[in-house]
């Protein structure tokens, strides 16, 4: 048994207790990860695409890979298709557009890449940025500079949680 302290949140009516992690002297922070808490992932979807149902938006967008299963409950909840903005690039997605960010959790620069398959789905539609944890929006300006190169339009921003 783990003796790392914890911070209780409640998430969707759900209480959960996060893990402290140090991530620079004398900073810690409470990390939410949402893959394999069905429950969670299902109760976190259904209470953002409810207060997302009268946004008039064509695609969910969000970055691989802690909001993944999010972004899918939420698509099925909302008839939208989603799009996951992969953090390597692979051969097949071609002609792929990309920004650069920093993640708080490992402290190193990453890219963000938007398959070429996908670009169809972005190129002058109405999106909806899906994140499970706004912390400094570096990964957010990342999303929002994908959408702007593929000509989109950021409409709404939804996250589990913010910090700070």
């Amino acid at each position: 048994m783990s003796t790392r302290k914890t911070h209780t949140v409640q998430v969707a009516g759900l209480t959960r207790h996060l893990p402290l992690f140090e991530v620079a002297p004398g900073v810690q922070i409470a990390i939410f990860n949402m893959l394999g808490d069905t429950t969670v992932v299902k109760a976190s979807a259904a209470v953002l695409a409810e207060q997302l149902a009268g946004v008039s938006a064509d695609v969910l967008v969000t970055a691989e890979a802690k909001s993944i299963p999010l972004i899918y409950e939420m698509s099925a909840l909302m008839g939208l298709p989603y799009v996951v903005l992969r953090k390597t690039y692979k051969s097949y997605m071609g002609d792929a557009i990309s920004a650069t960010t920093e993640s708080i959790t490992t402290g190193a620069e990453q890219k963000l890449f938007l398959d070429e398959k996908d670009k169809a789905l972005i190129t002058h539609k109405r999106v909806i940025l899906v994140d499970d944890v706004i912390s400094t929006g570096s990964t957010l300006e990342g999303m929002q500079n994908v959408i702007t190169a593929a000509q989109g339009e950021t409409v709404k921003i939804a996250a589990v949680f913010t910090e700070g």
